[in-house]
């Protein structure tokens, strides 16, 4: 009866989170705004309904499909079943329902968890080796047409929560959600590629049209920086963000460690919010589901010789659902339950169906998350831009005891502040989402790598560096000889952006005929590496990656081609001078091509092209 009656108030009154001082929605009609957190082990969904004049409220979706019996929970198993046809047949809670796996196996059905993890950079430095052990996707689907999915089933959530719960509210979404803004969190270290990527799921499952105005209003937001959102509402200090001191937001999930560092903006007043990130963000892989691979290699060498290594995947379910959630003391053996008390093998430590493992062991499993977060915190105290004391742990990671004090351990000493959210720990990225869309926080932010493009530079004879690639040198149109692959800078690394700054670059174009030059095709780079102003191709190549390629439509040029026209040694040519402008302090990457007509400065909205794999 209790838990019908939770259930019947969560229904009347969704859990709303509203901003201190929020202002009020200053649109002239009703707008729907949701949030999807697609977690590598749960997700989450926060929407809210903006009315003009009101201020806006955050509110979850705390009821699923095969869940309805857990009052308030917001949060579901990301977790998908398909069957050998290549159908959805379970997802989310009703992966885990009675019944499922005995029809699964029957069935031959494909299990697929931390799909997110198959979304990952290539080029990623996590390292995290154990990366190469993650569940395979099913035979036959990308890692979109899984998101895609997922995505779709997480939109009739959604839908079927607000039909249920407010008044109205099958009009109420029927009238929103057509032109809903959406807003998918991903980790920091994903770039234009993922989002590429995920942008075709969300297209593909339906969130928002492949439109220009459907792509105009979906919106990415990097989990750390979802994560400050969430913090100033929950869990900030009233003394951390005063006298130019700034935070860290340690988001520690299922699949990634996202790391990143804010700052109150000069010249703040009072109690507004606006902040600027003051380092790099970082992204490690060194979630929770490590610890359980970690675990799983362990426990197979284990039983390597035993009877019971054909119970291997149960072992170590039982260990993730149970002894690592509740692990605190390494001085104490840790026992994990699989079987029935007529399972006994004590040469490996198995009696009545529980398996023992020293708690010194079951530490290690943990110690390269540690290791991890401790290290990233002070790299980012090294690359700061302001100094910072407190350290914000937040995520469904953060939850573990083990993992919070030992960083709190090791911080300490070096003067550092670590806590952690009270409550919700596993929405704060959710909720985080939704304050990103509506509170707009952070208003710059630092860059991650150097960006910049190979050009061709004018050779010079007495310089040292051209003479060495003289081999690389050519003869350009108008007779000048020119050295090839030299980098040049549009973005050093660590550099805090301003969401409005331009950076831009002087380049040109030089063509035998006015057709090929109209249409523009450039390509940014970003250098991983640590020279600190890196200048050539050919040193330290292996850390060049490509970035994306920049497309603008010229055709009009053909028609004004004397505007262009030089004269050469082998005859005329056609040169476009242009200016590759970038806006990197967005969560988008915006490119802008600029050139002259008759002494005129002409702008046009410039087409990202983003490879699948960056390298």
């Amino acid at each position: 009866m209790m838990s019908l009656m939770l259930i019947l108030i969560t229904a009347i009154y969704p859990r709303t989170a509203t901003m201190r001082n929020r202002n009020p929605f200053g649109g002239f009609s009703r707008k729907l705004v949701v949030a999807f957190d697609v977690g590598t082990t749960f997700s989450g969904i926060s929407y809210s309904v903006l009315d003009p004049g009101h201020p806006p409220k955050i509110q979850g979706v705390t009821r699923f499909p095969a869940q309805e019996q857990v009052a308030g929970s917001s949060k579901i198993p990301t977790l998908l079943y398909y069957d050998t046809e290549g159908t959805v047949r379970a997802i989310g809670a009703e992966a885990l329902s009675e019944g499922i796996y005995e029809q699964a196996e029957d069935e031959g059905w494909f299990k697929v968890e931390w799909f997110k993890l198959h979304l990952r950079p290539l080029n990623d430095s996590s390292g995290s080796p154990i990366t190469t052990q993650l569940p395979p996707l099913p035979p036959g689907k990308t890692v979109v047409q899984v998101y895609s999915d997922f995505m779709a089933y997480l939109l009739q959530c959604v839908k079927s929560y607000m039909e249920q719960t407010h008044p109205n509210g099958v009009d109420l979404w029927a009238t929103l959600s057509p032109q809903a803004e959406v807003v998918l969190s991903h980790p920091n270290g994903w770039e234009g590629s993922q989002q590429t990527q995920m942008r075709q799921a969300a297209v593909i499952a339906g969130l928002v049209p492949d439109t220009p105005a459907g792509n105009e209003r979906l919106h990415f937001v990097t989990e750390g920086e979802a994560s400050l959102h969430y913090s100033l509402e929950n869990g900030l200090p009233a003394d951390s963000l005063k006298q130019g001191d700034g935070v860290v937001i340690v988001d520690a999930g299922g699949g990634t460690v996202d790391v990143s560092a804010y700052a109150k903006s000069p010249g703040t007043v009072g109690d507004a919010k606006v902040f600027e990130e003051i380092a790099p963000p970082q992204c490690h892989f060194h979630g929770s589901v490590f610890v359980s691979l970690h675990a799983r290699v362990f426990i197979s060498n284990l039983l390597s010789e035993s009877e019971f290594l054909d119970d291997l995947d149960t072992i170590v379910k039982s260990f993730d659902k149970t002894t690592k959630l509740r692990f605190r003391n390494a001085g104490e053996p840790q026992f994990v339950k699989f079987g029935s008390t007529r399972d006994n093998e004590p040469e490996t430590n198995i009696r009545y169906g529980q398996l023992k493992l020293p708690g010194d062991d079951v530490a290690t499993f943990f110690e390269p998350s540690i290791t991890c977060i401790v290290n990233a915190v002070k790299e980012q105290r090294r690359l700061a831009h302001k100094p910072f004391s407190h350290v914000v742990l937040v995520g469904g990671f953060a939850s573990s005891d083990w993992l919070y004090e030992k960083v709190k351990e090791r911080l300490s000493p070096e003067g550092f502040n670590v806590i952690r959210p009270e409550n919700h720990l596993n929405k704060a990225v959710a909720d985080g989402a939704m304050s990103f869309y509506i509170d707009h926080c952070v208003r710059t932010r630092v860059s991650k790598f150097t960006y910049g493009q190979f050009s061709n530079t004018k050779f010079d004879p007495h310089n040292a560096e051209h003479q060495k690639r003289f081999a690389n040198t050519y003869i350009s149109l108008s007779g000048q000889r020119n050295v090839k692959n030299n980098f040049s800078i549009i973005l050093p690394r660590n550099t805090q952006v301003s969401e409005t700054k331009e950076f831009a670059k002087d380049f040109h174009i030089s063509k035998k005929s006015i057709g090929k030059l109209t249409t523009a095709n450039v390509s940014v780079w970003a250098y991983r590496g640590e020279i600190v102003t890196p200048q050539w191709k050919d040193v330290d190549e292996d850390n060049y990656t490509k970035l994306c390629s920049i497309e603008v439509d010229l055709k009009h040029l053909a028609s004004i081609a004397d505007q262009f026209k030089r004269n050469g040694p082998d005859g005329p040519f056609y040169r476009l001078h242009y200016k590759l402008i970038l806006l990197f302090g967005l969560s988008e990457l915006k490119a802008v091509f600029s050139w002259k007509e008759n002494g005129v400065e002409k702008r046009s909205p410039a087409k990202i092209v983003y490879d699948p794999d960056p390298k």
